[in-house]
């Protein structure tokens, strides 16, 4: 059997049973199929290739070696590139050409190539992070108080599709760094004391690539473009940075997706000013409220309005507060609406309110 076959197999949908099956429910699955396809019980030809894919399945399943090498062998070529489980890392004894020998087949040039990658001690690539994704979203006033989702297209790198994250050529592969001796890191002395440091030769990934991808030119890494959901909290200020956790670039050799930060800018508002957690509003009013006492209604930032009395001699600029009625806040609670009433002076008087005006002028100079 070619190491591909050995990695391409499914075992545990060839026994129907799940990964995390343990040995009594495999045993189970076995001999349930092995009951149903033994040739000297079912006598179509293609029962005896499915006994046998079952038979197979079994051996490597019902051992724990077998099995534990059998999964650590899928998840590295799934990883899209050559990481050992676990953070110690394999050790020195660690055959990786074994695995498909204790499988029943030869591992071949390929494998024997693998197994001289982690042969050596710490020869591993190191789970990376992926970087961080800065983006900047444009909203307007009211959607900044209710909040929204949306969507938004980034460009990022991921593992290089053609070579998988190796960065090796089609039909190569990388070798360990003779420096770090893959570990990606080097020490250095200075002052009676020593150092870490990425690895200057392989620059921190434990592996030389000799023939580059030619995509990605043996970074093993590639451009991508996707779209991603976006939520942007109710009550958003101008300029903040919203951090949405695992938006942002893939990890690299099973590391953690970086972060997308999103710096959100809103648009400023003919109606309503932010300051903090409050909002403020100019409302117009006649001089005859605000003199005598009456109502106004006040706009309220997402729509509608509300009703405000104005107490008898109310002050041109005096702000009155209407409390609940601003941006909300994180704890579910809401700043205020801070409404500033300014008098309205008419454009236009008819003969009566001229009169009125004069008289009261006149009024006021006498008292």
């Amino acid at each position: 059997m070619s190491m591909k076959d050995y990695l391409e197999k499914d075992y545990y949908k060839t026994l129907g049973v799940p990964k995390d099956a343990d040995a009594a429910a495999i045993k189970k699955a076995y001999r349930k199929l092995a009951r149903e396809l033994h040739p000297d019980t079912n006598p179509d030809p293609k029962a005896a290739d499915r006994f046998k894919d079952v038979s197979e399945a079994n051996d490597v399943l019902s051992d724990p070696t077998k099995r534990q090498e059998y999964d650590e062998a899928r998840q590295m070529a799934a990883s899209g590139g050559f990481r050992m489980p676990g953070a110690a890392g394999p050790g020195p004894d660690f055959d990786f050409g074994d695995i498909f020998r204790r499988a029943g087949g030869s591992a071949g040039d390929f494998g024997e190539t693998l197994s001289g990658l982690f042969n050596r001690r710490g020869a591993r690539q190191q789970a990376r992070r992926g970087q961080d994704i800065e983006a900047d979203v444009n909203i307007s006033f009211p959607e900044s108080l209710r909040g929204l989702t949306t969507q938004m297209r980034l460009t990022s790198e991921d593992a290089c599709p053609d070579c998988a994250g190796t960065g090796a050529k089609a039909g190569t592969v990388p070798r360990v760094c003779p420096d770090c001796e893959g570990t990606g890191m080097s020490s250095r002395n200075a002052g009676g004391f020593a150092f870490a440091e990425p690895c200057p030769h392989c620059r921190g990934r434990g592996l030389i690539v000799d023939d580059p991808c030619p995509r990605c030119h043996g970074s093993g890494r590639a451009a991508s473009s996707t779209m991603v959901n976006a939520r942007v909290p109710a009550g958003v200020k101008d300029g903040q940075k919203v951090r949405l956790r695992g938006k942002g670039a893939p990890g690299e050799s099973g590391g953690h997706n970086g972060d997308l930060i999103i710096t959100v800018h809103v648009a400023p508002d003919p109606t309503f000013t932010r300051k903090d957690d409050n909002i403020a509003v100019t409302v117009p009013a006649p001089f005859d409220a605000m003199a005598l006492g009456g109502q106004v209604k006040v706009p309220l930032p997402l729509g509608g309005t509300k009703t405000l009395k104005l107490p008898e001699g109310t002050s041109n600029g005096r702000t009155f507060r209407i409390r609940g009625e601003g941006a909300p806040r994180k704890d579910g609670t809401k700043g205020d609406l801070l409404a500033t009433v300014v008098v309205t002076v008419p454009s236009d008087l008819n003969a009566e309110a001229r009169e009125a005006v004069e008289r009261y002028r006149k009024a006021m100079s006498n008292g």
